[in-house]
């Protein structure tokens, strides 16, 4: 089930990468005793994990890279190049740029600042630090159902931070935005595409319209969701909110979800290049190889992996981020999956399926019954799905939360499994 032709290619291209430096003089790499027993130890470990790249796990948000992009990473770590200045990643820094330029321009923006992170939590660090610089002070808001690193990031910037009252489906409340935006205390709105408990997308268009009126920056955290601007069939509300994220003042989408990328790359863009003022700093060892730009003077990062880039600029050039192309029905596999799923559930009286999923995430709930008993019974039958409290109001309850069942169909093969899914969620809910 593992994919297994990557390392015959990878032995190939390590030999070619060999082959690059053969003008140096002759040395013997150390020998390296014991590795085949270590690997096997390291496999026995592994194996008490979920099985993250089968079609049955449809749980958390975990899939395995692409096999170009493991192949390529691990090529990168022979060299281990480090993407802070052109000294440590040269080639690697160059691929990073033109890997960010490509994201950039699937939102629209030609001209930019951007640059890779470890994840979402440092790309929107970055934004919101930015934020706090421009509005000194002034408060950072996102809806109830954002996710947690915005409170705590505002807080480690000694910000003053505000939860927005979402709608029943998991959206920002524009009307609650505009009741706390009146005082002028708003520094910067985060609208999020694709909540990381519901994948609900927040109404881009009137949030906005909003920063216009009451003059806040508008930060796009589309960590989980960005990629699906490529889909072709989003609903009417999620196809508004994408295509305006060209008119944010800021982005960040994390490679390691849908992106196809090895854990940890995260993206962190700008619209406005001439935020990178703010990152201006002296270092007195790493910045004197060129005079070009190196990435480390406009990222709060210092040390970060070139074979993230490495990977990232591998996968993209297999699979470019274009509608219509192979990446982007991969995206549109993921959400008829969802849409069938949740089909299966909103017919089913033994379910309150509250809405329908915007991108690939659905959410129900038992009428009667546990959901941790369906959710304990489905795994011994090989379906891993996950548990989510959310708001009672969601699934017309009284009660302030529910605990619900929540399915991440982000496998384009899931749409194949839907069935066998279907199947194995009716046997548990019976038992």
């Amino acid at each position: 089930m593992l994919e297994t032709d990557t390392p015959r290619a990878l032995e190939q291209a390590l030999q070619a990468l060999e082959h690059q430096f053969a003008a140096l003089p002759d040395f013997q790499a150390p020998a390296v005793e014991g590795t085949a027993a270590v690997l096997a130890d390291v496999a026995a470990r592994l194996g008490n994990n979920f099985p993250y790249f089968h079609p049955l796990y449809a749980g958390q948000m975990l899939k395995p890279p692409h096999p170009v992009a493991r192949a390529a990473y691990a090529l990168a770590t022979w060299i281990n190049p480090n993407n802070h200045a052109l000294d440590g990643g040269r080639a690697s820094s160059e691929m990073e740029r033109e890997a960010v330029a490509q994201i950039a321009a699937m939102f629209g923006w030609r001209e930019h600042l951007g640059h890779l992170a470890g994840g979402g939590t440092m790309a929107n660090l970055e934004a919101l630090w930015v934020a706090g610089r421009l509005h000194p002070g002034k408060k950072i808001v996102a809806s109830s159902q954002s996710h947690y690193t915005h409170e705590r990031i505002s807080g480690v910037l000694q910000l003053p931070f505000a939860k927005v009252d979402t709608d029943r489906r998991g959206r920002m409340d524009p009307a609650a935005l505009e009741c706390l935006a009146k005082n002028g205390e708003i520094g910067c709105v985060v609208a999020t595409l694709g909540t990381t408990a519901t994948g609900s997308v927040d109404p881009l268009p009137e949030i906005l319209g909003l920063g216009e009126r009451y003059g806040f920056r508008v930060h796009v955290d589309a960590a989980y969701g960005g990629y699906f601007t490529l889909a072709d069939n989003l609903g009417p509300e999620a196809r508004a909110a994408f295509d305006r994220v060209t008119e944010a003042d800021s982005i960040v989408i994390d490679p390691h979800k849908h992106g196809l990328q090895p854990y940890g790359c995260g993206c962190v863009l700008f619209r406005d290049p001439a935020v990178g003022t703010l990152y201006k700093h002296d270092s007195p060892a790493t910045y004197f190889s060129s005079r070009q730009q190196h990435l480390g003077e406009i990222s709060l990062e210092c040390s970060r992996p070139g074979a993230s880039a490495v990977a990232l600029w591998a996968t993209m050039r297999m699979l470019p981020l274009v509608r219509g192309g192979a990446f982007a029905q991969g995206l549109t596999a993921s959400r008829r999956a969802a849409l069938a799923l949740h089909a299966r559930l909103a017919a089913d009286n033994r379910f309150i399926a509250p809405f329908e999923p915007q991108l690939d995430i659905v959410v129900w709930a038992p009428r009667h019954g546990s959901a941790q008993r369906i959710f304990d019974g489905a795994a011994k039958l090989n379906l891993h799905l996950a548990l989510a409290r959310l708001p009672g109001a969601f699934f017309g309850a009284t009660e302030p939360e529910v605990l619900a069942l929540r399915s991440v169909l982000m496998k384009p093969e899931h749409e194949q499994w839907i069935d066998r899914i279907w199947e194995i969620l009716d046997q548990a809910t019976n038992e």
